[in-house]
């Protein structure tokens, strides 16, 4: 009897991680290293200019300029990229074609270009003399090199990739029976669409254009090149920090840091508890 009822205990032991202790401190520690003091630092230092050195400084004309136009460019980037990444992972899982395996490779390829290397092709080609900017100067008067919108090329190129790889397993996993099913009781491929695969696959489109705005949110190397850097029109807040520290303006960069870093996490905090709303009515 005492036999039967220690096991549960046991097995309970046993099922947990060897060394648990050990490895979860080793990875505070490392948490705390690498993430949590550098983020401590950069709430401390802008206080350095006191609360009204601080607040003048985060409203500067340039530096609300500067953190408009990367907000606003990332979230657009990010929503332009929803519908092509859906269309990438649907190809790649559901569709049987010649060069599959190439599309799927080239999916990561923004994952493992040098960023400052994606900013120069796209340079090249959007610029007014280039193979794509010279047709489209000529036929709709369309610049995209060298203003806002070549900010929004540069950051879609960086962002599309989280969004098809965040998609991609859920779509796999997700099978073919509930759409068979949907078309047996006789609805259309748009109803199908619309109630069987889209609320299945929004969770992870939530989680991908989480993933994609942040990384597009914070992108310098591809976007400094395709940008133009006009202060008030083409110049991102990430390029502001840079010129700020090559002045010797710490505080300063660390208040732009800041700023980016609470509007980034209310828009994080604001996709995780849409998707989590989303799970809830899924379930």
């Amino acid at each position: 009897m005492s036999a039967s009822l220690a096991l549960p205990h046991r097995a309970r032991r046993l099922r947990a991680i060897p060394g648990f202790g050990l490895a979860f401190g080793i990875a505070l520690f490392w948490l705390s290293a690498i993430v949590l003091v550098p983020l401590l630092a950069l709430l401390l230092r802008p206080f350095e200019l006191g609360l009204v050195g601080l607040w003048a400084s985060l409203t500067e004309p340039r530096v609300l300029a500067a953190l408009r136009l990367s907000f606003g460019a990332a979230l657009l980037a990010a929503a332009l990229a929803l519908p092509l990444g859906l269309l990438l992972a649907w190809a790649v899982v559901r569709l049987r074609f010649p060069g599959r395996a190439l599309l799927d490779a080239a999916i990561d390829l923004p994952f493992a270009l040098p960023t400052a290397v994606a900013g120069v092709a796209l340079t090249a080609l959007l610029s007014p003399n280039g193979w794509v900017g010279a047709p489209l100067a000529a036929l709709f008067g369309w610049r995209i090199a060298f203003t806002p919108a070549g900010i929004v090329v540069a950051l879609l190129f960086v962002a599309l990739p989280f969004i098809a790889r965040t998609v991609e397993p859920v779509l796999r996993d997700l099978g073919r029976e509930a759409e068979e099913a949907a078309a047996t009781l006789g609805a259309t491929r748009f109803q199908t669409l619309r109630r069987v695969v889209l609320p299945a696959l929004a969770p992870a489109l939530l989680t991908g254009f989480g993933l994609g705005f942040a990384r597009a949110v914070g992108e310098y190397g591809s976007v400094i090149f395709i940008a133009g850097n006009m202060p008030m029109i083409s110049e991102i807040a990430p390029l502001l920090i840079t010129i700020r520290l090559e002045q010797f303006d710490y505080a300063g960069a660390a208040a732009i840091g800041l700023a980016m870093l609470l509007l980034a996490f209310a828009v994080l905090l604001a996709l995780n508890l849409a998707q989590r709303a989303l799970r809830r009515g899924w379930a």
